[in-house]
């Protein structure tokens, strides 16, 4: 299990190697959409300056990854220790997805969303020195990981490992960033997501 620690492991560098594997992740899933961004950059202030934007960008997920483990670890600890918790963490999934994809929905979401989409767009204040890269690296992931949250929810709950949840978040984030009408992609997204989320609800419940 991801969240456990390997025999003779200290759990700092548990924490470590989790969080090294959490970026290459998130690096990989938002790969397609923020080399265009990068690349803009890249013709606009040259291979520095995008380069610290994109080192800017890593280092907001670095710092989730940071927060994501030991949450991870504490509710893998509930259930093997709870049995009660082992039995309601099927609801627990299906209510995480169905809120997710509800958020999906959201005013907040289509804002952070389109500031990702305005990342790099003609009418944006371009960074022309290292600390204004720095800081323009990390107001993109700050917006991006907020657009991002709910498939970000989806994809911890329902297997941070499987590779056909993580193709289909990768899938609904470039699409999102830049389909016409992302907020519309966003939405039906969502309804997805919240659909599922009922699925999910359903068969807890000996219903499906």
């Amino acid at each position: 299990m991801m969240w456990m620690r390997m025999p003779g492991e200290t759990w700092a560098s548990a924490g470590a190697s989790f969080v090294g594997m959490w970026v290459a992740m998130m690096a990989a899933m938002t790969l397609p959409s923020l080399v265009p961004v990068l690349w803009r950059y890249r013709a606009r202030v040259g291979s520095t300056n995008a380069a610290l934007v994109g080192v800017g960008y890593l280092c907001v997920w670095m710092v989730l990854g940071t927060i994501v483990f030991p949450l991870g670890v504490a509710l893998a600890e509930l259930r093997m220790r709870l049995p009660a918790f082992a039995r309601v963490a099927p609801i627990v999934v299906g209510a995480a997805v169905l809120l997710a994809g509800m958020l999906q929905l959201t005013r907040w979401k289509a804002h952070h969303l389109a500031l990702c989409r305005d990342a790099a767009g003609s009418g944006c204040t371009l960074p022309f020195d290292p600390g204004d890269a720095w800081r323009r690296g990390l107001q993109l992931g700050a917006h991006c990981s907020r657009s991002c949250a709910g498939l970000m929810v989806v994809m911890l709950v329902l297997g941070v490992m499987d590779v056909r949840v993580m193709a289909a978040v990768t899938a609904a984030i470039t699409a999102e960033r830049f389909a016409p009408g992302g907020v519309h992609v966003a939405r039906a997204v969502g309804m997805i997501v919240v659909a599922t989320g009922l699925v999910q609800l359903a068969r807890a419940a000996g219903l499906g």
